[in-house]
């Protein structure tokens, strides 16, 4: 699937965003670090300057979640869901709804991590309530915090004992 390290943003009907990258790491350990509040408070951040001082996760079926981030100037975003779907380590679903509503409604996130040879590709679908609120996320600058926040997750996979990208 690409080369580790390449972020792929794609579309999908009218309401869904596709985002794909690779990892040179066991699945396990990318699954943990996206179920693991020690260790998404660390790299869902978005673009430099952000941290996340809310960071919980009730990581079960029906458990819910909530982040909130918060930039250099001390503005806020926070941002919940309940987990719809966990079948470790291989598949999250879960929906997502912002509490400063930049795109209207709420959102399904699904995402599969998939591993071979040694890289791990997560795939990781978002399926709008509409395509205006698809099309706004596509506007703003996601495609470069999510871009990011992988950078920084690869950083922490080869911490937590994964090889190099």
């Amino acid at each position: 699937m690409g080369n580790p390290g390449d972020l792929k943003v794609t579309t999908r009907g009218d309401r869904e965003i596709v985002m794909t990258r690779s990892f040179k790491a066991p699945r396990q350990l990318v699954f943990e670090a996206f179920s693991k509040p020690e260790y998404v408070r660390r790299w869902l951040l978005g673009p430099d300057g952000w941290t996340m001082p809310v960071c919980d996760i009730d990581f079960r079926v029906g458990g819910k979640y909530r982040h909130v981030w918060r930039n250099d100037a001390g503005i806020e975003m926070g941002m919940g869901g309940e987990f719809l779907e966990i079948i470790p380590p291989e598949k999250i679903v879960a929906t997502e709804k912002f509490e400063q509503a930049w795109y209207p409604g709420t959102a399904v996130g699904t995402l599969l991590i998939t591993e071979k040879d040694g890289v791990t590709t997560i795939t990781q679908t978002i399926q709008y309530d509409s395509r205006e609120a698809r099309d706004a996320v596509l506007q703003s600058p996601m495609e470069s915090g999510v871009a990011a926040g992988y950078d920084r997750l690869e950083k922490i996979l080869r911490s937590m004992g994964g090889g190099k990208a």
